[in-house]
């Protein structure tokens, strides 16, 4: 199949990709033709984020969004932010004491799985073609140039043997491809890799976000307010922080984010995140309330100073696939959405001048660097270096300094030049983490939180989760870092089991993946590659 335009990943950044094409399009009277692919079983499936939303991009996209009905229905009305320092114990910051980037005025509490469905509406009566259910799993390379993309077949058995059931993928091919999977995208990673894109940019830094919602005692809501949290449970060079957002219709989102830089192999960022909910600023909220809802995503948080170049021939990354997040704010909805739209004009502009695709559009630089999106990233620039390498306390005092009284200009540059695998030190070294049992009331575990995330796989087919050694779990990782993965997954997909001779054994459990892409980015071997599963596959985010 043929396309003007082939977008992959129904998110924000593709889906404000595709509003905007065919805006353009009507407003100048030209036909285009538009699809998007997306891996999760609908729109929305796969998205999740926590999310306290920026609506500038939306406004831009959609001046009328509130009229047509957009879901965004709970204005933030406070800030609480606190500082933990143990269990037990935590100060609520003073407003002047926080980076004003974390103010929350004029935004809203959503769900951004229920925001891209809307936005998905949209593009359909825009006539943006959607298929849901087809992963884009290779990219088609014609003379050096992007040409589209392959979907992954259907109806393989775990040897990859066809089935009666087998369906081949399909070519969608594209004058121009846009690509915007999310964070650490395998097909964005591989379009850096074999194009330099990264070449002189410092390494992308990540952190792995979870998700609960909650339904609460309605007597405990307070609908609008937004409270974060740093420090406890996390120590060390450990750093994160907590939310509780109360949304509407009596639930809360609540989560922790931990950077993924983190040292100690025993820590599990799982339980580090059960912990947390047990601390009183947390517990005053959830107690007597239901967990409904589960989840877990890695995000890209090294800023301005990790951006790839985002245009090669034929094709632009867009969004969390580039790392478009801008963290100061612990924000990257409206930052994806803007970058997307910036490709659709860019996009745009050539067809309309008659280009017939697969050149490298270094006019989308330009358009970026003088956009509002390259000044909001730009003035953010050192917020994670910072905090990497000052800590939370004199890295959260710079940049409240910098934001604040000098609007992110101070003539500083701070690198961070450190990959994220290679923080692990050995078990040996480290003192092992005892945690405590789930209580089955705050604090859960982690089967039976994949259960709330609705994750499903077509078990007879090839494993998604690829090794490029089968020995190194068990040879190297195991013995000098008790293998990690076994905790870092927040879904119980690794487990080291001993077999009836005593020897120990590596089993992946592909079918708990919930798509967080944590073990891609954190094997300490980089053994690890994340492939699109088939079609469906993974969690059925109903309302993340």
């Amino acid at each position: 199949m043929e396309f003007d335009v082939v977008i992959v990943g129904a998110g924000p950044s593709g889906l404000s990709t595709a509003c905007k094409l065919m805006q353009m399009a009507q407003e100048k009277d030209q036909e285009l033709m538009v699809c998007v692919v997306e891996k999760g079983s609908e729109v929305g499936a796969h998205i999740l984020s926590g999310a306290v939303f920026e609506p500038r991009s939306l406004t831009e996209l959609f001046p009328d969004w509130k009229e047509q009905g957009a879901p965004l229905n709970t204005p933030v009305t406070g800030d609480d932010i606190y500082l933990l320092n143990n269990k037990d114990k935590g100060i609520k910051l003073p407003n002047f004491s926080v980076p004003k980037t974390m103010h929350n005025d004029g935004n809203y509490i959503v769900s951004m799985g229920n925001v891209c469905r809307w936005l998905a509406e949209q593009a359909e009566s825009l006539g943006v073609e959607i298929f849901p259910g087809f992963p884009a799993q290779d990219v088609i390379y014609e003379d050096g140039k992007v040409a589209g993309i392959i979907t992954g077949d259907m109806g393989l058995d775990a040897e990859g043997n066809q089935k009666d059931s087998f369906m081949p993928g399909m070519e969608l091919r594209a004058k121009y491809t846009v690509f915007a999977e999310g964070c650490r995208g395998h097909l964005g990673k591989e379009l850096i890799s074999k194009f330099d894109l990264d070449q002189g940019k410092q390494p992308q830094h990540y952190g792995l976000g979870f998700k609960e919602i909650w339904d609460i005692d309605p007597e405990l809501h307070q609908e609008g307010l937004v409270v974060h949290s740093a420090g406890w449970p996390l120590t060390g060079d450990t750093m994160g922080g907590g939310y509780l957002y109360h949304a509407e219709n009596n639930q809360v989102f609540v989560g922790l984010i931990i950077d993924l830089n983190y040292s100690n192999p025993h820590l599990s960022p799982f339980d580090e995140f059960q912990k947390l909910k047990h601390h009183p600023k947390f517990a005053q909220y959830l107690k007597g309330g239901k967990r409904v809802s589960y989840g877990a995503r890695a995000l890209a948080k090294g800023g301005f100073n990790s951006l790839p170049k985002m245009t090669m021939p034929g094709a632009v990354l867009v969004g969390c696939d580039a790392g478009t997040i801008n963290f100061a704010k612990i924000k990257g909805n409206h930052t994806a959405m803007k970058s997307g739209m910036l490709a659709a004009e860019t996009i745009f502009a050539a067809l309309a001048a008659g280009d017939e695709g697969g050149n490298d559009l270094t006019a989308f630089t330009d358009n970026f660097k003088n956009s509002w999106l390259y000044d909001e990233l730009y003035n953010t620039r050192n917020f994670g270096a910072v905090m990497h390498k000052l800590g939370t306390y004199l890295g959260g005092a710079y940049n409240t300094l910098d934001q604040n009284l000098f609007g992110g200009k101070l003539p500083f540059n701070f690198s961070d030049n450190s990959l994220d695998h290679e923080q692990l030190k050995l078990a040996s070294e480290c003192p092992v983490i005892s945690y405590p049992k789930p209580d089955g009331v705050l604090s859960f575990d982690k089967l039976s939180s994949v259960f709330l995330s609705n994750t499903n796989h077509e078990e007879e087919q090839p494993c998604h989760l690829k090794l490029n050694d089968m020995q190194i779990p068990i040879s190297v990782n195991f013995p000098k870092y008790a293998e990690p993965a076994q905790r870092y997954c927040p879904a119980g997909v690794y487990e080291v089991e001993q077999t009836a001779d005593g020897e120990n054994k590596f089993v992946i459990n592909a079918q708990n993946c919930i798509h967080c892409k944590t073990c891609d980015i954190k094997d300490p071997s980089q053994n690890i590659t994340w492939v699109t599963p088939e079609g469906t596959g993974g969690p059925n985010y109903p309302n993340m």
